[in-house]
C-alpha cells in the first residue's frame, strides 16, 4: 500500500503513479492526520511512504502518524520523498523510524518536483513545472520496478548538518504562522480551513485566523481560489503552485 501526504499535489502525483506501476492502492493520509485517526492498516504488498521533504527530513506530522499507526501484513517499508533539489540525510532518520516501529527499511529515494515552498523560494512557471514532472516520471517508474522486484533503493548518505541542526532550527524558528494574512479579496469561502491538515485555521466572524500550529505545507496559500492569502511579503507576486499534472 502506498501511504501519502501532500500539500500542493507533488507527493500525491508521485504516489498515484507508483500505485499504477506496482498495481496497489494509494491512501491519502490527509483526513487521517487531520482527525487523529490511528486505526491500524494492512497490506500484503510492501508499504511505500510518499511525502514532501521538510527541512531535509520526513515531515514530523507524517513521522508521528507512522509512530502511532500499526502497519500489519508486509513488514517492508520504502520511502519516496519529493523535494526541490535534495533530501539531505533524510534516509538516516527514515531508517531509524522504521526500526522504531518494528518494520524493515528498504531505502529512501528523492524525487525532484517543482518547488512549492513559496514562503521562502520562487516557484517555476507552468511550462518549467511540466518539464520537471516529466523528468520525475521516468525516475518514478525506475523506483517502482525496484519495489516490484522487492529490491531496496540504493542507499545515499549525506546532508547530515541539514537534516539535523537545520531541521531542528527550522521547526523551532521558521514554522510559524504569524506572517500569514488575508487580503481584501478574501471572500471567507472557508477553503483554507478545509485544506489544513492540522486544523490550524478557523473562520470567525468572516475573518480567517491561524492558531499557531502550522506545518508550512502551503496548502492554504496555494489552494485559495481568490489568491487572497499572503505570507508577509515573501509570497507577493508568486504563482500559487498546485501540481499541474494529474
Amino acid at each position: 500500500m502506498i501511504l501519502y501526504f501532500s500539500g500542493t499535489g507533488n507527493s500525491e502525483y508521485v504516489a498515484k503513479r507508483i500505485a499504477e506501476h506496482v498495481d496497489d492502492k494509494a491512501l491519502n493520509l490527509f483526513q487521517r492526520i487531520r482527525e487523529d485517526d490511528y486505526t491500524s492498516l494492512e497490506s500484503q504488498k510492501p508499504w511505500v511512504v510518499v511525502a514532501p521533504t521538510y527541512a531535509w527530513q520526513l515531515p514530523r506530522l507524517v513521522r508521528d502518524y507512522l509512530k502511532k499507526t500499526k502497519l500489519e501484513g508486509n513488514k517492508k517499508v520504502y520511502y519516496v520523498l519529493t523535494c526541490g533539489s535534495s533530501i539531505g540525510g533524510a534516509g538516516k532518520y527514515a531508517e531509524a523510524l522504521t526500526g522504531e516501529i518494528g518494520m524493515e527499511y528498504m531505502g529512501c529515494a528523492p524525487i525532484v518536483m517543482p518547488e512549492n515552498y513559496i514562503a521562502m523560494f520562487n516557484v517555476p512557471d507552468m511550462e518549467e513545472s511540466v518539464k520537471i514532472i516529466s523528468k520525475a516520471s521516468r525516475k518514478i517508474k525506475r523506483l517502482s520496478l525496484k519495489i516490484i522486484d522487492d529490491k531496496p533503493f540504493k542507499a545515499k548518505r549525506g546532508g547530515k548538518l541539514a537534516s539535523s541542526i537545520i531541521n531542528k532550527a527550522f521547526y523551532t524558528f521558521v514554522l510559524k504562522d504569524k506572517k500569514f494574512m488575508t487580503l481584501e479579496s478574501c471572500n471567507a469561502c472557508g477553503k483554507c480551513v478545509n485544506v489544513c491538515p492540522l486544523k490550524n485555521i478557523e473562520l470567525k466572524d468572516g475573518q480567517v485566523k491561524w492558531k499557531g500550529n502550522c506545518t508550512h505545507c502551503m496548502a492554504c496559500i496555494c489552494k485559495c481560489p481568490q489568491e487572497a492569502i499572503e505570507y508577509g511579503s515573501k509570497s507577493a507576486g508568486k504563482w500559487r503552485y498546485n501540481c499541474p499534472v494529474k
